[in-house]
């Protein structure tokens, strides 16, 4: 969204200013249509990002009487935490333990139950001290987000409507580098300077706004996409292409002639290394700070132990154990990760708010508030050009014909760009066709009027 002061014709101009500006009315009629109609969608998930930004301080408030403990003179042995929550929960499935890293730190002690949705687990609260279970809570995925920060989540990722509502925040995340890339040419490229009152007081801090930010917002953009449900499959594939897909950790068991046999997920051991004994063969292995233990599966599975440190310098090493015998029969570093494997994590982590602690927060959040008030301001520029005669009129958006005055070259590879865009980005073709198929709907009502 801008003002029309920009596209106000200069006669003279030299001829190749002129050719320069040829597309320059499409893009602002670009612009100004993705303002109207994606602005509200990037408003919800600036807003509701925004929100998630600071979950974990929230968490800790909320919850902390689960998350929190006195500290006492001894821990409990890990195996004896365990057992307390299998009792409080004899109806799950024991399938993972996070010991508590901090001094006043809960373990936390992972179920699965048949009831719960996919990536959704059940988490005792354990004490280490006393082996007192202080509570249980719904938990979901790998950051052990717990209900606060898991509703937030799902509204910023889907409004919780389920798959369809995923739809809109894979349509932000597809048109925000867009509206971003557009705005910063529109402002470099403007003819003169939008200063003064009104809509160019509006426009100024808009585009500075913006230039400013533009760098995050792309990034956003980018590892927005790559949880998206339609785009985020296309980079899932882009990354198996070019082996980039995070490495997987082996963890099967060689075959003991049926000695030392583990039971699997119910989390006690007929023979061999128990939970206590694994984390410590995984220290002396060099998995310092956090770690979680998954228990092996079933017959035949391993221990594995990983380090769960996302903030910077990220800790995710992990170890395949054998339950009979406490070897160690894998090993697995980040630093020999893939680069493409290394950028995913640290960009998911990062858009989180997680990778450097509370400056990277505080960096989204400023962020977030920006593209709020550009969103805001954008409005009220189009709002400016409405009708002043027409009571209830709207903003018009930018003349018509931007395409028949391209030239030939130009067009066709803006056709073939937009194609393959949308080959890659479904749901920035889709709705690229809508807005193709609006324009032309209202543009032939004019016509007859």
């Amino acid at each position: 969204m801008t003002t029309d002061e920009l596209i106000e014709p200069d006669t003279a101009a030299p001829a190749k200013t002129a050719k320069r500006g040829s597309l320059r009315p499409l893009l602002l009629r670009l612009h100004f249509y993705l303002g109207v109609f994606v602005g509200p969608f990037l408003f919800v998930a600036a807003l509701s990002g925004m929100l998630y930004i600071f979950t974990p301080q929230l968490e800790r408030a909320i919850y902390a009487h689960e998350l929190t403990v006195p500290v006492g003179q001894a821990r409990q042995p890990l195996q004896a935490q365990v057992e307390a929550a299998q009792r409080a929960l004899p109806d799950a499935t024991f399938v993972r333990v996070r010991p508590g890293e901090a001094e006043d730190a809960s373990t936390q002690v992972i179920f699965s139950r048949s009831d719960l949705a996919p990536s959704h687990w059940l988490t005792a609260y354990v004490d280490p001290y006393t082996s007192e279970v202080r509570g249980t809570l719904e938990t979901y995925g790998s950051s052990q987000a717990g209900p606060v920060r898991t509703w937030i989540d799902e509204l910023h990722r889907g409004l919780h409507l389920g798959d369809f509502g995923r739809l809109y925040s894979e349509l932000a995340a597809s048109w925000l580098w867009v509206v971003v890339l557009g705005g910063l040419v529109l402002w470099w490229g403007r003819r003169r300077p939008a200063k003064g009152k009104g809509r160019r007081k509006l426009l100024s801090w808009h585009a500075t706004t913006g230039t400013w930010v533009a760098i995050v917002l792309l990034f956003l953009s980018a590892t927005g996409l790559t949880w998206s449900q339609y785009a985020g499959e296309t980079v899932d594939d882009i990354r198996a292409a070019l082996s980039w897909e995070t490495p997987t950790l082996p963890a099967s068991v060689p075959d003991h002639g049926g000695h030392g046999e583990h039971h699997g997920g119910g989390g006690g051991q007929a023979s061999g290394a128990n939970v206590d004994q694994v984390v410590n063969i995984a220290r002396g292995s060099g998995l310092d700070g956090p770690v979680e233990v998954a228990v092996p599966s079933g017959p035949g599975k391993a221990y594995v132990v990983k380090q769960i440190q996302s903030s910077w310098p990220t800790k995710q090493d992990s170890v395949a154990i054998d339950p009979g015998t406490g070897e160690v029969l894998a090993k697995l570093r980040f630093e020999d990760y893939p680069l493409g494997a290394k950028l995913t994590r640290w960009g998911i982590d990062a858009h989180m708010g997680v990778l450097f602690g509370l400056a990277n927060q505080i960096v989204l959040a400023a962020v977030c508030v920006s593209l709020l008030a550009m969103i805001f301001w954008g409005y009220r520029m189009w709002w400016h050009r409405r009708p002043t005669k027409e009571r209830f009129g709207f903003g018009r958006p930018f003349p018509r014909g931007a395409w028949r005055s391209l030239p030939r070259p130009v067009l066709i590879g803006l056709v073939v760009v937009a194609a393959g865009l949308a080959w890659y980005l479904p749901v920035l073709g889709v709705s690229l066709v809508g807005f193709l198929v609006i324009d032309l709907v209202v543009g032939r009502v004019k016509a007859r009027a």
